[in-house]
């Protein structure tokens, strides 16, 4: 039996943990896929593109789901959806096929997470759940919980590919094991959502008309993308600028930048609320101040393919992107209501992962411009972004 002493939010937290976690144990090993399995760069980005194709329902459809039937069979559903992605990944590394589907069903996973688990977290962590919880912990717990889920999947996968056995295949097993042990705990949480919802059709639950509220457009859509574009560059750019100097640790190296860059992230997201308090509510304004010093000295990493530069690089942009990822729910749940907190934090969501089209995009634009240039008009667009979410605080 669980304790029901339990806050009902740490009985949720370990399933968003488990989701997180099976979103983010496949990036440290492309390269594994490469060396062993002899797939291509191609095919690499063909398995990061399924799982991005399967959190656009997550992330969209699912919201609309939890707020019609509730957040807990959504998240039950997520974990067993992520359980099933870890089994097609671990026992179908010869397959492509077993390997594109598993990683849909983990971007689907994750998805859930991300919208569903996000907005139940949030709920668990306001009365009548819990009475005292300060006013940011709705947007601090699941941000947190996410990070160290994507943070520690990276990590122990990397290690376990790395130095372990069966590096196909034991990566895998733990998040299995992982999943199995956490269903127990949604027994016994609390459902948020009134049934009352589900008379309306479906339809209307898929629109979010909160994605036209004007602090949603002036405020938090220009800081979405750079959270996991501080990522995208942290643990998917550097490692790839750096790589030639690292020989047979290329895995492990690029296992410690994602490690350290969601670490930093995970450390600095309980000083969200202190920084709000003492700026004003302008903590997005700071981390994207943070993005930007990052972003050079991403410019300085290309031009030295310094590991150590990209080492401290990777710090920054981490930071940065814990700040902005709990300031931007702050935002996010400042403005929504009950009825469409999922919805509107799965849009938010969406955006913050167009950073991640970044590595990609800048690989394409690599044959016709040095990373060093494309990092300086990197720089300059974030700088413009900055300027527009500082005039936009002041204005609405």
């Amino acid at each position: 039996m669980i304790p029901r002493t339990i806050p009902a939010w740490l009985r949720a937290a370990p399933a968003i943990f488990v989701m997180a976690w099976g979103g983010n144990h496949f990036t440290p090993l492309l390269h594994m896929y490469e060396a062993l399995g002899h797939y291509t760069t191609v095919m690499a980005d063909v398995f990061l593109g399924a799982y991005v194709v399967g959190l656009i329902p997550g992330l969209l459809i699912a919201g609309a789901l939890s707020d019609r039937y509730g957040r807990k069979p959504l998240v039950i559903a997520g974990v067993i959806t992520g359980l099933v992605a870890s089994i097609l990944l671990g026992f179908g590394f010869s397959s492509t096929v077993m390997l594109c589907v598993g990683r849909f069903l983990a971007g689907l996973s994750v998805g859930v997470a991300m919208s569903v688990g996000t907005a139940w977290l949030k709920e668990l962590s306001a009365p009548p759940f819990d009475r005292q919880a300060d006013s940011v912990a709705g947007a601090r717990r699941p941000a947190l919980t996410l990070t160290i889920g994507f943070g520690l999947g990276a990590g122990v996968a990397g290690v376990l590919a790395q130095w372990g056995p069966i590096p196909t295949l034991a990566p895998y097993l733990v998040h299995i094991v992982l999943s199995v042990a956490v269903l127990p705990l949604l027994v016994t949480t609390p459902e948020t959502v009134p049934r009352y919802r589900a008379h309306r059709p479906f339809w209307r639950d898929l629109a979010v008309p909160l994605a036209g509220h004007r602090r949603f457009l002036k405020v938090i859509a220009p800081t979405a993308p750079w959270v996991f574009g501080a990522a995208g560059i942290a643990y998917a750019i550097m490692p790839k600028l750096v790589d030639t100097q690292l020989g047979e640790f290329n895995l492990a190296y690029a296992t410690l930048l994602t490690v350290v860059t969601l670490g930093t992230g995970a450390l600095v997201q309980p000083q969200v609320a202190r920084i709000n308090a003492r700026t004003n509510g302008r903590a997005l304004v700071v981390g994207m101040g943070m993005m930007l010093v990052g972003i050079l000295l991403s410019m300085c990493a290309a031009a030295t393919l310094s590991p150590v530069v990209a080492l401290v690089t990777a710090i920054v942009l981490g930071a940065a992107y814990g700040v902005c990822v709990v300031a931007g729910l702050v935002e996010v749940q400042r403005i929504s209501t009950p009825a469409d907190l999922a919805g509107i934090t799965g849009v938010y969501y969406s955006l913050t992962y167009l950073g991640f089209l970044l590595p990609v995009l800048f690989a394409a634009l690599n044959s016709v411009a040095s990373y060093t240039l494309l990092m300086s008009l990197l720089a300059v667009v974030c700088a413009a972004s900055l300027v527009v979410v500082t005039w936009g605080i002041r204005r609405v």
